[in-house]
């Protein structure tokens, strides 16, 4: 782990200073470095994704824990001083690339290497990062819903991205996100941090959160696209009633003609806004659409 005057060496031996543009924080508080990592309970038998490696400082402890650590950094003079101060380290591989393919796909080249470090490694695959605040939510939606699937996440992130991992329904902070994380897993708030903690320091206070995934919730989800569909049709008119909403339904649900037989099955009051229904509400919506032929 690298101290504050440790990261500022580095930058400054490679002519270079933090890129705002990409977001780098620079997590500088060793003892919460230690949290973020004991928070993960990492095993010999782990594969960790780390996004936004920076200077190495936190892949390194990572390396020291898990089987294999894949970590991806977009900036290519961090890239090469992670690379050099890692060199001897066998576990890591490096990968030089922004993270997404697009706002819903994570980068091939990553999954590949997921797929490839699971033949080697039968443990969880476990997201912990200092995730960058511009790729923050995105990752993480795609760790639950996409072609790998994490098995746990801890990260420290933007404290209004912990709002809405963790908001509960009806409340201003509640989200696709919250409601994602809710209908697959478990997620907790581990300890709010404030800009002190990061070098330079960000505008705002930043979170420490962690999300442990739920094979017997996950499993309840019929269908993932499904569920995603409807999702974001109620989210994206969260203060209509639900009846009103689903008037609008186009394209992929453009099919489902009987919403009101839905919401009679599942016992849920048309009459209420998306944003008052719980994740669990989401999945069960998405059970009788799938099973339903209309």
């Amino acid at each position: 782990m690298q101290t504050k005057q440790q990261i500022r060496q580095l930058l400054s031996s490679a002519g270079i200073q933090p890129n705002g543009h990409l977001g780098q924080h620079f997590l500088i508080d060793l003892n919460l470095m230690r949290l973020l990592v004991d928070s993960a309970d990492i095993q010999k038998d782990d594969i960790v994704l780390e996004v936004g490696c920076g200077t190495g400082s936190l892949t390194e402890a990572l390396a020291e824990k898990a089987g294999r650590v894949i970590a991806v950094e977009l900036d290519r003079n961090l890239f090469d001083i992670t690379e050099k101060q890692l060199i001897k380290t066998e576990n890591i591989d490096l990968i030089n690339t922004d993270i997404l393919e697009n706002k819903h796909t994570i980068r091939p080249t990553v999954t590949e290497a997921l797929s490839a470090a699971r033949e080697n490694f039968s443990g969880r695959i476990l997201l912990v990062a200092n995730l960058p605040y511009h790729v923050a939510s995105p990752v993480m939606m795609n760790l639950v819903t996409g072609q790998i699937i994490a098995d746990g996440m801890v990260v420290t992130i933007q404290k209004e991205v912990a709002e809405r991992m963790t908001a509960p329904p009806a409340c201003d902070h509640y989200g696709t996100l919250s409601i994602f994380l809710g209908a697959t897993g478990d997620v907790e708030t581990i300890r709010i941090l404030k800009p002190a903690v990061f070098w330079p320091r960000p505008q705002v206070d930043s979170a420490m959160v962690r999300f442990v995934h739920s094979r017997e919730k996950a499993e309840q989800i019929a269908n993932m696209a499904l569920f995603s569909e409807i999702v974001h049709l109620f989210m994206g008119h969260r203060r209509k009633t639900l009846s009103a909403s689903s008037k609008l339904a186009r394209e992929k649900l453009g099919h489902i003609t009987d919403w009101p037989q839905i919401f009679d099955k599942c016992r849920i009051d048309p009459t209420k806004r998306p944003e008052q229904l719980t994740p669990a509400d989401y999945v069960a919506i998405t059970k009788y659409a799938t099973n339903c032929r209309f």
